[in-house]
Parts: structure tokens; sequence; C-alpha cells
């Protein structure tokens, strides 16, 4: 989505989930900006890195670059059905904005992995429920 971005993750070797967050907030913060700051056909370059260091100096623990919001609405997920539920509805969500009309030709969803098909990132984990 172009405002918002879903993630469906699982914590395994005791990793508190919420340090996960922040490490995946940081990273990918740091990449878009320097992409931003690197390509040189970017026209909105110099309003989105305005717009980050503004939004930077409204936050004291921030030394520059304010990509992320400081929240999150995280839903721990119970059982496989909720999963499979919130994984449905993930892959939906650009289709009831309109963007697409199925779910698996929106590129920046892994929807197209679970119609068997490739999509733009290596070693996706396709979630399955099986009946025993």
């Amino acid at each position: 989505m172009s405002s918002h971005v879903h993630l469906v993750f699982r914590s395994i070797d005791g990793q508190k989930p919420e340090l996960l967050i922040g490490d995946f907030k940081r990273f990918t913060s740091k990449t878009i900006v320097n992409t931003i700051k690197e390509n040189p056909i970017e026209s909105r370059k110099e309003f989105l890195l305005n717009f980050f260091l503004k939004e930077g100096a409204k936050t004291s623990n921030v030394n520059q670059y304010q990509f992320w919001r400081h929240d999150n609405k995280p839903i721990e997920l119970w059982s496989n059905h909720v999963i499979n539920q919130k994984i449905n509805y993930v892959h939906q969500n650009p289709v009831e904005a309109g963007l697409v009309f199925r779910a698996e030709d929106y590129r920046y969803s892994n929807a197209i992995d679970y119609s068997d098909e490739k999509g733009m990132l290596d070693d996706i984990v396709v979630f399955r429920m099986f009946d025993f």
C-alpha cells in the first residue's frame, strides 16, 4: 500500500517481536532514504527529504530523517485459522483499495507466491493450512 505496510512474521529463538519490528524499521528507513538520495531521476527527492527531516526534528530520539511512524498496531495471531485470515486480508488490501483487480497483480505483495508463481523476493515462506 502507498501509505502503510502490513507485515505477518514469526519471532523465533525467543526474539522479542517489538525488537524485530524496530530492526525492520531502522533498516528499511535507512535503505529507502539512501535510495531516494542516490536516485538521480527521483523528481520528489527534495520534497521527500525535507519532509522526513522536518518529521525527524519533531522527535528527540531521531538523529535526522523520520520515515516510519513510531506507533504500530501489532496483532498477535493465535491460531492457524487467524493467521490464514490475516494473510488473506493483507493480500486483498490493494484489491479493496482499487489498485489492482487481482491480489497477485500487486507488485509489492507476496500474494503471487501464494498462487504458486514467483514474486519479487527470494525465500518467501508460504503459510499453508493442512487438514489432518
